[in-house]
């Protein structure tokens, strides 16, 4: 994982049942960078954005934001993290 992102995950897995969802993903969003997630339906998306908000744990893998590993955070205390980051030029 590159030090300087704002968010990072690196390695994620899920797996509902049987389905593996995400086998090792891993991202990186440059602080004040505007990215965008695509695919096609049933990509694995949306679970890794509730991986990223703590919906869901993952069974491998870490979140990193503003340096901070917040893999194991409950999602009240993500956005606790969010807030503390000071916005791009400020």
């Amino acid at each position: 994982m590159t030090t300087g992102a704002l968010l990072a995950t690196s390695g994620i897995d899920v797996a509902f049942g049987g389905v593996q969802a995400l086998s090792e993903a891993s991202i990186e969003v440059a602080r004040g960078s505007i990215t965008s997630l695509i695919g096609p339906n049933g990509a694995g998306k949306i679970t890794l954005f509730n991986v990223v908000s703590g919906f869901y744990q993952p069974l491998a893998g870490r979140v990193v934001f503003g340096g901070t590993d917040i893999t194991a955070m409950p999602s009240h205390q993500r956005a606790a993290e969010a807030a503390r980051i000071p916005a791009p030029g400020t």
